[in-house]
């Protein structure tokens, strides 16, 4: 919600929030190469630390796309952790650092 209302603060068109919202999951790709690629170069990008890189970088150097690209970022982390994803584990996609995706967390806490 907060990168959200950034991007719309900076001045960013409303009508594009949507779409540049999906644009991260670009970083998947590396899933075609290797599950340690696909991890890396996903978790690169769904991590606050970049997020709040970019953004500082792009209002530091007054560049309008890196501080939208920012935004974006810190849009599109708090989309995925509230809906559970999490950053991504080497050994399959569906192993994230708040659990397997696809499981029920309660499921998952009676298994150990």
């Amino acid at each position: 919600m907060a990168g959200a209302a950034l991007y719309l603060w900076f001045g960013a068109p409303w009508f594009l929030l949507i779409p540049l919202l999906l644009v991260p999951d670009v970083s998947m790709v590396g899933y075609l190469h290797s599950p340690r690629t696909g991890a890396f170069t996903y978790n690169l990008f769904h991590n606050w630390a970049t997020a709040l890189i970019v953004l500082a970088v792009g209002v530091w150097a007054s560049s309008f796309p890196l501080t939208i690209a920012g935004t974006i970022l810190i849009a599109h982390v708090g989309m995925d952790r509230a809906l559970g994803y999490g950053l991504k584990l080497q050994s399959a996609f569906q192993d994230t650092h708040l659990g397997r995706i696809g499981k029920h967390r309660d499921q998952a806490a009676d298994r150990t």
